[in-house]
């Protein structure tokens, strides 16, 4: 479909450009991307295929196949599943944290968000389809949990298998089953116990086997990048893989910041209410200015293989548009350092416009009503920036290879400098700089290129990105937008460190309203219905009396509502006044009086309790490892107040000297 914007394959318009060609006898090995199976819109509809006339015509074309996809996704996603839009790991990062999105891993997101990624991707926004895969994958696990009893009324048992999912989802995605167990580990998940790592494994590896017998590619390769590169690194390049290093780090400071204000933006001005809209006018100003710059007017993804490519005696791209020696003896796949040629420096030219582009309009179109990945766009960025640096190092050594820093390494008529490594190592650098990952980036980018030697100049770029980028600010991208949505999210890696008390966060305060809570054995049904209408709470402690206040346990709203509703339908007797009994034995009553209702199997025996002198980093620490939601807090066996999770995050921004209203929970 991205192709469908340029052309289409006469002889099955269901072909990419590629695939047409493949089967035609006439393709020359000069112009190997024309064949005449393969009819740009100008020649299929006019006749002609060059002339101002025919660009024209192609250029609008274009343009409107763009706006024509993009207002389909976002129609689908505003219609059918509000949830199918942006990149989805915020929120399963959220979920996996203990916190519950109703709908948000359903069948109908599932289904919307699988059929507008590829409308989305093929509109050439910039954009990628990782993130929204994980999603994807997540939605699917979460549909097999909802089959087996033992998934589905456990909420733990649950998360392992996201955690699982959303391995099996970045293994797909890029076809790196390794770096999809440890992007769950270090990026998605919350509680990551070795038995769920080993059944991540199984998960990315069936997943990864699945895809290899499917063969998307049509090339037998899992990955999407496969490179193979010649030549060793020398000692001296880590200055400037360094230095892109210190680029991913700086864009992505850049990005987050730029991103989130133009997302707070959308969130609190009018243009909040006009999605369709804001995706056309993006679609369209993507599309008018990506056609005339062939770089930008390419899938990103092709333009990312492209610029890892090593340049090979069979390579037609501009970029390997270098003088050749003409008595050069050499086998093909060692061909020395050379000087560039009049393509070489266009391409340069339009990488630098195509990386000023995708800097700015990424900014505006990662967080869109539409599914949008940012691991592709990032790496677009660190790519070009990458292989323009380098081509540069490359000509410096070749002019200048007498210099003391090329002297030991770089002989004349030796092939030393691989642009592609340098756009692979900043591609690295970018990601890194914006998701703050370390270790799954880097076996990621060598699981994606099959570039096994060069993890040492990864882990350089990788480091200094993330040092650059933490100096300016420790959230990475996904946490950046769990603030900016208010998702109570109690991120694992900040510190607590006050000293303060359980008794200083727990509700009710001195002059608040009492604790709503339900009696053991002296509340009627029409009180607990008048509790559940009259508050908004998730569930409520039950004690013995209201004078005691010895505690009980803690019954779900959820489990109370369902109790009562099946009650009153099944059972004789119960009404308004029937007494609701959470003991043992319901007592023996008069035959005049109305028949009791028995709640005991609701109730949960074992609440999450602490005493008010527990120290608030134990609490915090205790709301993290568990995934708790609540915790109600005790002084010897009596019930004193309770502390939720949003409790926990106020208190920390109190903390943090933030106004703890500042905070707001959707």
């Amino acid at each position: 479909m991205t192709d469908l914007k340029e052309g289409v394959c006469l002889s099955a318009f269901w072909y990419s450009h590629e695939q047409c060609c493949w089967t035609s006898n006439q393709t020359t090995f000069a112009d190997r991307d024309k064949c005449p199976q393969w009819q740009k819109w100008a020649e299929l509809m006019t006749g002609h295929a060059e002339g101002a006339g025919a660009y024209v015509l192609n250029y609008f074309l274009y343009i409107l196949w763009a706006l024509l996809f993009s207002f389909l996704a976002v129609s689908l996603v505003r219609v059918f599943a509000p949830y199918a839009c942006g990149s989805g790991i915020p929120e399963i990062k959220t979920i996996l944290s203990g916190f519950i999105i109703r709908g948000y891993l359903g069948k109908w997101t599932l289904l919307i968000k699988t059929v507008t990624l590829v409308l989305a991707v093929s509109s050439g926004l910039s954009l990628g389809k990782e993130g929204p895969l994980v999603h994807v994958a997540c939605c699917c696990g979460n549909l097999f949990c909802s089959l087996f009893s033992k998934y589905s009324k456990n909420e733990g048992k649950r998360r392992e298998v996201l955690s699982a999912a959303a391995a099996a989802g970045v293994s797909v995605a890029f076809g790196a089953p390794i770096g999809g167990v440890l992007f769950s580990l270090e990026e998605v998940s919350y509680y990551f116990p070795l038995k769920t790592l080993w059944r991540s494994f199984f998960a990315a590896l069936v997943a990864a086997f699945t895809l290899r017998s499917i063969n998307p590619f049509g090339n037998s390769r899992l990955v999407l990048f496969y490179v193979e590169y010649h030549t060793p690194w020398y000692m001296a390049e880590l200055v400037p893989f360094i230095l892109l290093g210190v680029f991913g780090g700086l864009w992505g400071t850049l990005f987050i910041r730029a991103n989130i204000a133009w997302c707070r933006r959308r969130k609190t001005t009018q243009l909040g209410k006009y999605p369709v809209l804001e995706v056309i006018i993006v679609t369209g100003i993507t599309a008018l200015l990506a056609y005339p710059n062939p770089y930008t007017r390419r899938s990103t993804s092709e333009l990312i293989s492209e610029l890892f490519n090593d340049c090979g005696a069979l390579e037609s791209s501009q970029l390997c548009d270098y003088y050749n020696n003409p008595n050069m003896s050499r086998p093909v796949d060692d061909i020395p350092d050379r000087p560039a040629g009049p393509g070489v420096y266009n391409a340069m030219w339009q990488l630098t416009l195509a990386l000023i582009f995708k800097i700015v309009i990424t900014i505006f179109t990662f967080g869109m009503k539409i599914p949008s990945g940012l691991f592709i766009p990032s790496m677009a960025v660190g790519a070009i920036a990458g292989r323009i640096v380098g081509i540069a190092v490359e000509q410096m050594a070749y002019h200048h290879h007498d210099w003391i820093i090329f002297k030991n390494w770089c002989r004349p008529g030796a092939d030393c400098v691989t642009p592609g490594l340098y756009a692979m190592v900043g591609a690295a650098a970018c990601l890194g700089g914006v998701t703050r990952m370390t270790v799954s980036l880097v076996v990621i980018m060598f699981e994606l290129t099959g570039g096994l030697e060069y993890i040492v100049p990864l882990m350089a770029a990788a480091v200094t990105s993330k040092w650059v980028a933490d100096a300016f600010g420790k959230e990475g991208i996904y946490e950046s937008h769990i603030q900016l949505n208010g998702y109570p999210y109690l991120d694992i890696r900040d510190e607590f460190t006050h000293r303060t008390l359980a008794t200083d966060v727990m509700r009710p305060r001195r002059n608040d309203p009492l604790l709503a809570v339900l009696t053991q054995d002296s509340t009627t049904v029409e009180d607990v219905e008048t509790l559940i209408k009259d508050t908004d709470y998730n569930g409520f402690p039950v004690v013995v009396s209201r004078e005691s206040e010895r505690l009980i346990g803690f019954v779900q709203r959820r489990d109370l509502t369902l109790a009562i509703k099946n009650a009153r339908q099944k059972q004789d007797g119960v009404v308004s006044s029937s007494v609701v009994y959470f003991t043992e034995d319901a007592p023996q009553l008069p035959a005049s009086n109305p028949q009791p209702l028995k709640l005991r199997r609701i109730l949960n025996l074992s609440p999450f309790t602490v005493t008010d002198h527990t120290p608030m980093e134990t609490v915090v620490d205790i709301f993290r490892k568990l995934g708790l939601r609540q915790c109600l807090v005790t002084r010897s066996g009596r019930l004193l107040g309770i502390i939720t999770k949003k409790d926990v995050l106020r208190h920390m921004a109190q903390m943090m000297n933030q106004d703890p209203e500042s905070i707001m929970f959707n």
